[in-house]
């Protein structure tokens, strides 16, 4: 086993910046939350430095001192949410039973629209805009990760486990589906106006309708 190195920072002047504080640390989340409910609301290009500010009840110059521009704080966002959006699609079992599987997978989906609306508008408003910060991720991981399991999803349909569907198209319409409740609540709310949650009665709905269409 190699000896771990000695640290050379100071000999080479790199070295580590010091530890936040916890206050910089509490100062840093609050901005961050402040900076999620801001870019939810109004996009990124809607948003400002002011309005974050005013919503983390902090003042202008002390948010600068943590972030130097709007767009460190949005590409902070982005890069702590991205991971956590492929964890639905990446806990899909291949060993497992094909629609068991789907419909787990549409679950998990649907109750993160539930427990982040604001991260799944702030995705979203990202999309709209041509996806300029999150290009590379597309392109690349979830790219990628698409493919495997529309592979997947062709090899379950081609063993008669499932029907024969376009497996892009059923990863698409999962999405669509269940991110819907999420970023387009506002108008769920205006259209039924009965005083229920958007999700109220949607997981029975896309299970029915998502076993109709899988199953040989």
């Amino acid at each position: 086993m190699t000896a771990p190195r000695k640290p050379t920072a100071q000999k080479h002047g790199t070295a580590k910046k010091p530890a936040r504080s916890r206050i910089q640390t509490r100062n840093r989340q609050i901005i961050l939350e402040a900076a999620l409910e801001v870019f939810s609301n109004n996009g990124f290009r809607g948003a400002t430095l002011d309005q974050i500010a005013v919503q983390a009840g902090l003042s202008k110059p002390n948010l600068l001192y943590y972030f130097d521009s709007k767009e460190a704080i949005h590409r902070d966002l982005l890069t702590r949410l991205l991971d956590t959006w492929l964890d639905p699609l990446r806990m899909l079992d291949p060993r497992g039973d094909p629609q068991t599987e789907i419909l787990a997978y549409m679950r998990r989906k649907l109750d993160m629209s539930r427990a982040y609306p604001r991260e799944s508008r702030l995705f979203a408003n990202e999309i709209l805009q041509g996806a300029p910060r999150i290009e590379t991720f597309i392109r690349t991981e979830l790219r990628l990760l698409v493919d495997e399991k529309a592979c997947l999803f062709q090899a379950w349909a081609d063993a008669g486990r499932i029907a024969r569907v376009d497996p892009y198209h059923l990863i698409f319409s999962i999405w669509a589906m269940t991110q819907h409740y999420a970023d387009f609540a506002a108008q769920i709310d205006m259209i039924r106006d009965d005083g229920q949650e958007p999700h109220a009665g949607a997981e029975a709905f896309l299970e029915h309708l998502y076993t109709r269409l899988l199953t040989p």
